[in-house]
């Protein structure tokens, strides 16, 4: 696909093929970001995990000391006091058997997926709908709970599920180009810390292979691997 004019003209300040740190990435970031929209801020990470093995997926949940930046919209499937619960906690969408049909029918209108055990049975015929799409509950990432009203807060309030592609790669969400650049380097660093936590005893060699930070219009900013867990003390300090 071609790119418009003003992402050309971003591509012209800075190295491409240089690989920068972190608190080098996200002033830049910011900068070359063209469109006149508040655009989203997005990490990049390429692991060395082979995704086809199941002791080699990545995947969890963080919270994200800055938040997203975006009110994320969360449904809750659940009945009874669980689903009084989750609409009490600000849950967008919740329901049962009727919630159900609405997303086999077609609505994916929604970035959090979340549902109580006994309701696994009937999301679990949604696996195709939402498997792809990474929206499957799951308890790893504490998206199948009884205590659902801590989890849509939690989602709501920045908390953000990571897990793997076929390829190996993790995207995440880390923010808006309006952020300060102390608050974008906080959510950068507390992602890949996360990873680093996250990785499997059966990863071997290098872990962290690449790490691209790019706005949804601008270009993809390398971060050097062997630097990206670096925080500048003085922009934590100031954030």
């Amino acid at each position: 696909m071609q790119k418009g004019k003003k992402y050309r003209a971003a591509l012209e300040h800075f190295d491409r093929q240089h690989l920068y740190a972190p608190a080098e990435a996200v002033p830049l970031a910011k900068e070359l970001a063209p469109a006149k929209f508040d655009e989203t801020v997005e990490l990049a990470v390429r692991l060395g995990v082979d995704p086809r093995k199941a002791d080699q997926i990545v995947r969890g949940t963080l919270s994200l000391p800055a938040g997203t930046g975006r009110n994320a919209r969360v449904v809750v499937f659940a009945q009874g006091d669980a689903a009084a619960e989750a609409r009490g906690a600000g849950a967008d969408e919740v329901g049962a058997d009727d919630l159900v049909a609405r997303v086999e029918g077609g609505f994916l209108d929604f970035d959090v997926a979340i549902a109580t055990p006994d309701m696994m049975g009937q999301v679990g015929k949604l696996g195709r709908v939402l498997g792809p799409r990474g929206l499957m509950p799951n308890p790893k990432t504490g998206t199948v709970t009884t205590d659902v009203g801590k989890a849509v807060t939690e989602f709501k309030g920045g908390r953000v599920e990571y897990r793997t592609d076929k390829v190996g790669n993790v995207h995440v969400r880390v923010g808006k180009v309006s952020f300060t650049p102390e608050q974008l380097l906080q959510n950068v660093h507390a992602v890949i810390e996360e990873l680093m936590r996250a990785k499997p005893p059966a990863a071997k060699g290098r872990y962290l292979r690449g790490v691209t930070l790019s706005s949804t219009m601008g270009p993809g900013i390398r971060i050097d691997p062997a630097r990206a867990r670096e925080l500048d003390e003085d922009l934590a300090a100031s954030a």
